[in-house]
């Protein structure tokens, strides 16, 4: 019996070595493709920090505000479970924020000012620990006159520019401050009243369903993971503070609730807020210290308790969910600070973690060894079998062997 499937109108099977040729071709245009896209990427990178710096009257408000509506959406999830209506569950929950902002800032603010009237006091004060250290290291600075007669010095005359007061500036900058103030807590209150609508279209108003629950399961861990390490890290901070204020309170340190407020801040900051808390209070003892010795204890025993949270604490209760590369948090850290100053210092970990919840979900790009020749993305978009033929020709060939 004959084979219907060998007379002469029948297609040719496709031959070994076209298909790895085609094969090599897609491989060399899906590498084309991604170094563009990197490209792309690294330009972007370059030319964010000027676009987002010029317009941080508009988009410093609207990153604050999303973060702020990942934050209180839980809360207003669980009052709306309760059965307040949504609008008033979503002013309840900013309200509630509002609050803790103000009372936070109301126990750190109102003894630093009372403090303030001491400055004449501490400066003088360390002026004469700074003495009693110079004195010691004399050796030091004549060392050092010596090099400078060696080497010979020009002096010349100094022009100071005054520029504006503390008070001129805060002047300038405050009702652009309060104008970016309005715009956050507006559009977080519209986002977070919106979570429900912007959640049914997510998962309705896509053509595919599996797009669709893509899609919802990337904003769902982006909101959990940022809510719970935003809450888990403040819980965290509370205690550090609690525990310092009542360090500061043994060691007879005026305002203790203060320094402690200001622990539970800087911490929110990795690495650069500690070490501007080990600052102040490397000052503040000097300053109020009988001696250098008793004015480093300070200082020293909150370094002690920052390495034992850092080390132990945190790491226990965070787990390995939360863990994020200290390159990446330094690099993010540099990075929006750059752009935004103090408050994009505090905004970096989130912005981390949900760039990271997102590049979790979409694949992360494999930088490294997209250098050595493996694809950008680790999800491989052309698989080959033993023989080199990709999907579609592994099955050709398959159904072409015998038996």
């Amino acid at each position: 019996m004959s084979d219907p499937g060998a007379g002469p109108n029948a297609a040719p099977k496709p031959k070994g070595g076209s298909a790895k040729k085609r094969n090599l071709l897609a491989e060399q245009e899906l590498r084309l493709l991604s170094t563009l896209v990197l490209l792309l990427g690294i330009g972007l990178f370059l030319a964010l920090p000027f676009v987002l710096s010029i317009g941080s009257v508009v988009f410093l408000p609207l990153t604050t505000a999303v973060i702020l509506s990942v934050l209180l959406a839980p809360l207003a999830d669980r009052l709306s479970a309760w059965g307040v209506p949504n609008t008033l569950a979503s002013v309840l929950s900013l309200l509630i924020f509002v609050a803790i902002v103000v009372l936070a800032f109301s126990a750190i603010l109102q003894p630093a000012f009372s403090l303030f009237d001491r400055l004449p006091e501490l400066i003088e004060q360390i002026g004469a620990r700074y003495e009693e250290l110079q004195a010691e290291f004399a050796w030091i600075a004549n060392a050092n006159d010596r090099l400078a007669d060696l080497v010979g010095s020009s002096g010349g005359n100094e022009v100071v520019l005054a520029g504006p007061s503390v008070f001129q500036q805060v002047a300038i900058s405050a009702p652009v401050l309060l104008l970016e103030v309005m715009l956050t807590f507006l559009m977080a209150f519209f986002m977070v009243e919106a979570r429900g609508r912007l959640r049914r279209n997510i998962l309705f108003g896509r053509t595919s369903f599996g797009t669709s629950v893509k899609a919802a399961r990337v904003l769902r861990e982006v909101q959990d993971r940022v809510a719970a390490y935003i809450l888990t890290v403040a819980w965290i901070n509370l205690g550090v503070g609690i525990v310092v204020a009542l360090g500061a309170w043994a060691m007879d340190l005026p305002a203790p609730i203060m320094w402690g407020g200001l622990a539970t801040l800087l911490n929110f900051i990795p690495y650069i807020g500690p070490l501007a808390m080990t600052a102040l209070l490397t000052l503040f003892g000097l300053g109020t210290a009988d001696t250098v010795f008793l004015g480093l204890i300070p200082p020293v025993a909150y370094v002690v308790l920052h390495v034992f949270e850092a080390n132990a604490i945190t790491p226990a209760i965070l787990g390995r969910r939360f863990t994020m590369n200290p390159v990446m948090i330094l690099l993010a850290f540099s990075y929006f600070t750059w752009i935004w100053g103090a408050v994009g210092a505090l905004l970096s970990v989130p912005i981390l973690l949900m760039l990271t919840a997102f590049f979790d979900h979409i694949g992360r790009p494999n930088l490294l060894g997209f250098i050595f020749g493996e694809p950008l993305f680790q999800t491989p978009l052309i698989e080959l079998d033993a023989e080199g033929n990709t999907g579609a020709d592994a099955a050709t060939a398959s159904e072409a062997r015998p038996g």
